[in-house]
C-alpha cells in the first residue's frame, strides 16, 4: 500500500483523454523549497508543476490531478500524454573550494557522499534514496495499472530516438541530450527489479 499526500495546487490545467508515458525528472532542489515555489511562483500561476513529487524519505506528494496536464515541457505532445513523477534530487554537484561540501547549479549545498561519474560534462551527483526508488516504483506501477500504460522502463538515461510513441516509463533524460534527470546516480537496474516484483 503506497500512502500519497494530497497538497494539488488549484491551477485551471486541460484534461487528457488518455495517458501513455510517465516521465521521470527530479527537483533540483529540496522538496519543500521546490513545493512552495511550485505554489507561489509566477503569482500563483506556474504552469510547469509535475504530478508528484518524492521526497528522500520515500513520501509521495501529489500535486495535480493524474489526467490534467500543463506546460512541464513546453511541448504539447509530451505534456498531454504523460504523467510526471519528479524525485526530490539535486543534481550535478560542483566541489567548493577549501569546503567539505558541494553544490549545485542553484546554489543549493550538499554535503553528502556524491556519486561520480562523468556523464554531460559533469563529474558529482547527487544519490537517489533506496526507499525514494522503491515508492516510485510502486507508483508507477500502481498508474500503470489505472491508466493502462505498460509497466516497462526503457532502462537507462541516454537520449532515445522516437521516444513520443514509447508507452511505458522514460526519464527527461531520454528525451534529450542536454538534460541531466535522472542522473547516472539514479539506480535503473533496482528500479527495474522493483517494478518486475
Amino acid at each position: 500500500m503506497l500512502d500519497v499526500i494530497d497538497k494539488k495546487i488549484p491551477n485551471g490545467f486541460s484534461k487528457s483523454k488518455t495517458k501513455t508515458q510517465i516521465i521521470l525528472t527530479h527537483t533540483s532542489r529540496n522538496a519543500a523549497s521546490y513545493l512552495n515555489g511550485l505554489k507561489y511562483r509566477h503569482n500563483k500561476n506556474y504552469n510547469r508543476l509535475p504530478h508528484y513529487i518524492i521526497t528522500k524519505e520515500g513520501l509521495v506528494i501529489q500535486t495535480m490531478e493524474d489526467l490534467k496536464y500543463n506546460k512541464y515541457f513546453n511541448d504539447q505532445i509530451f505534456d498531454k500524454q504523460s504523467i510526471i513523477i519528479s524525485l526530490e534530487n539535486l543534481g550535478w554537484l560542483e566541489k567548493q573550494p577549501l569546503k567539505n561540501q558541494h553544490i549545485n547549479w542553484i546554489g543549493s549545498i550538499y554535503k553528502g557522499k556524491v556519486f561520480e561519474k562523468k556523464w554531460r560534462d559533469y563529474f558529482f551527483w547527487e544519490p537517489y534514496a533506496k526507499k525514494q526508488i522503491e515508492n516510485t516504483a510502486k507508483l508507477c506501477l500502481k498508474l500503470c495499472d489505472n491508466y493502462k500504460i505498460e509497466p516497462i522502463c526503457i532502462g537507462h538515461n541516454t537520449k532515445t530516438n522516437r521516444i513520443e510513441s514509447f508507452n511505458g516509463i522514460l526519464s527527461r533524460s531520454n528525451m534529450d541530450e542536454d538534460s541531466t534527470d535522472l542522473s547516472p546516480a539514479f539506480d535503473f537496474e533496482y528500479f527495474i527489479k522493483k517494478l518486475e516484483t
